[in-house]
């Protein structure tokens, strides 16, 4: 795959060469510290769009929740429910309510601050939020270890992956059911060609529809690179397939198809590093910490990923954001919000994953493209930000942070 990406400045050669030998090592790193491998998610929601298909039954579907021992003190604080039996002796009283305080702030700020910021969590920032979130607080909330449960092909195929993307492209991807779109290529073509469609469509829903072809192209690569092989003596074994491979993006399997879907992957990088690379002013204060407990470890880490924003700004052809929703404003605002809700339905489509670490993996890069795309449209919020205190005008939770940072790493 060479040359340059449609709707943007920058070639595919210059994207490899930044993320090999400046990006990848160290978010790889970043990915292993304790702040960002522990990752709270509610995989017992109901799909809210059709009947549950049943849980897959396949033993590598299954996801290995964290037991609490095992989760770092500091990240535990962020949560409420730690302390939901209240004792009747006062001092664990006292403990629950500081608990219950500490669980209401952003839980990136360091201890210290927690007390000053009360009032902040009231705030709702739901009005930004592309993601519908999960609730902490749910006793279905678990934490995940995210080293010990890797993304890879577990053997969830079939009609209810299917189903899954299918309800993601036809229904919020701004597409109209006369456009046929070529996810199986093979298929007789009808209707106007989607391609013919796709160009004429403005950035903005152009745009969208690679950020969600991107990210299947994604998950598909990751299968295809750590797929069950075989199983002996009942141990698997899992490794690259090369046929699965090609039977996803070779030219001419594909009709021509899967070069595009790679593509798609480069520009969702590149929207994910403009991000980060905007973000970088929350991260520079002071008043935000990595916070696990660990004030040695929390340092590393901080000083790790200021060293990776610092990377992001030195690339010389990010993404220019700035040329999305930049008509009148009305309608600009209507698009962004059109933009948002789709985004949003589609976050909700990954509680109908019906292998638990396909929906792990699913719910967590969909939020970390989410958490892109409040930051991209925050920026003048971000600019503002006050340096000693947190800003009503924009915030990051733990969740958000350690889904942007995964999400990317992947």
């Amino acid at each position: 795959l060479t040359g340059v990406l449609d709707d943007c400045l920058c070639d595919i050669e210059s994207i490899d060469d930044f993320n090999t030998f400046k990006i990848f090592p160290k978010i790889q790193k970043l990915q292993e510290r304790d702040y960002f491998r522990y990752y709270k998610v509610n995989l017992k929601r109901p799909c809210p769009f059709w009947a549950d298909d049943g849980h897959c039954s396949i033993k590598d579907c299954h996801v290995e929740p964290c037991p609490e021992s095992k989760v770092p003190v500091g990240i535990k604080a962020g949560s409420s429910n730690k302390y939901s039996k209240a004792a009747n002796n006062s001092k664990e009283l006292e403990d629950c309510e500081q608990a219950n305080k500490l669980g209401a702030v952003n839980s990136t700020l360091s201890n210290q601050s927690k007390e000053a910021f009360i009032d902040w969590a009231r705030y709702d920032d739901s009005q930004d939020h592309f993601c519908e979130l999960d609730d902490e607080r749910s006793p279905d909330a678990q934490y995940v270890d995210l080293l010990l449960n890797p993304e890879r092909y577990t053997g969830y195929k079939g009609p209810s992956a299917w189903r899954v993307w299918n309800s993601i492209y036809e229904e919020n991807c701004f597409k109209p059911r006369s456009v046929y779109r070529p996810l199986n290529p093979l298929a007789p073509s009808r209707g106007e060609s989607f391609y013919t469609w796709l160009e004429g469509l403005c950035l903005e829903k152009r745009v969208f529809y690679k950020l969600i072809s991107g990210l299947h192209a994604s998950i598909n690569l990751h299968l295809c690179a750590n797929y069950l092989l075989e199983e002996t003596w009942g141990k698997p074994r899992w490794g690259p397939n090369v046929k699965e491979f090609t039977r996803r993006f070779d030219p001419v399997e594909t009709k021509g198809e899967g070069p595009r879907r790679l593509k798609n992957l480069y520009f969702l990088y590149l929207i994910e590093l403009r991000a980060l690379s905007k973000v970088a002013p929350y991260f520079e204060r002071s008043v935000v910490d990595l916070y696990t407990g660990n004030g040695h470890e929390d340092a590393e880490s901080k000083a790790l990923l200021l060293d990776i924003f610092r990377d992001t700004k030195s690339f010389r052809m990010h993404f220019d954001e700035k040329s999305m929703f930049a008509g009148d404003k009305k309608g600009a605002k209507s698009l962004k919000e059109e933009f948002r809700l789709h985004f949003k339905n589609i976050s909700r489509i990954m509680d109908c994953v019906g292998c638990d670490k396909c929906r792990l993996w699913g719910k967590l890069q969909t939020q970390g493209l989410g958490t892109a795309l409040k930051i991209l449209f925050s920026e003048k919020e971000i600019q503002s930000l006050p340096e000693n205190s947190p800003s009503k005008g924009f915030q990051l939770t733990r969740q958000e942070i350690v889904a942007l940072v995964n999400a990317f790493g992947r």
